[in-house]
């Protein structure tokens, strides 16, 4: 559907959606949310999972997508390690009920051990409240030689829900 959807949108004179990395990450539109204290996502967060099914459909060769969660320092070190856990199996169920297969996505909750900015102020707590989307293995290869999991703990099986 999405390539009938370029080849309908090139034929228009329209040009196609242009992906950038950072890296091996890929640059969303904008963060994904959750409720708060929750795995549950809000809805400005459905834009960001289209974006990223859209990048998935225009580049098969992309084997597995590693979706990391990261949170702040704020509560238990324990708790935050077990939430972000779990919203990055949300994130990757959300793909995964729009179309993309299973086995192209691993979720890897990081908790609050790879902070970008200080966790001493709202702001800086903020950044390190962040959803990642990196590229983990091209047409079956780990990127680099690296672990698929990026030194994060995988959440569980991706391919769970349709077992």
């Amino acid at each position: 559907m999405t390539m009938l959807l370029v080849a309908l949108a090139l034929s228009l004179g329209a040009d196609p959606v242009r992906y950038e990395l950072s890296g091996n990450e890929l640059v969303v539109p904008g963060p994904i949310v959750f409720e708060s204290g929750s795995a549950k996502l809000k809805d400005p967060s459905y834009d960001v999972i289209t974006y990223v099914q859209g990048y998935l459909e225009a580049k098969p060769y992309i084997s597995l997508l590693r979706v990391e969660v990261h949170s702040d320092s704020q509560g238990a070190e324990a708790a935050n390690q077990k939430m972000s856990e779990a919203r990055a199996l949300a994130v990757v169920q959300a793909l995964v009920k729009r179309g993309i297969a299973c086995e192209r996505l691993i979720a890897v909750g990081f908790g609050e051990t790879k902070p970008i900015a200080p966790n001493d102020s709202a702001e800086g707590r903020a950044q390190n409240r962040r959803t990642v989307f990196a590229n983990a293995a091209l047409k079956g290869t780990p990127i680099g030689g690296l672990p698929v999991d990026g030194g994060g703990k995988v959440a569980g099986d991706s391919c769970a829900a349709k077992k």
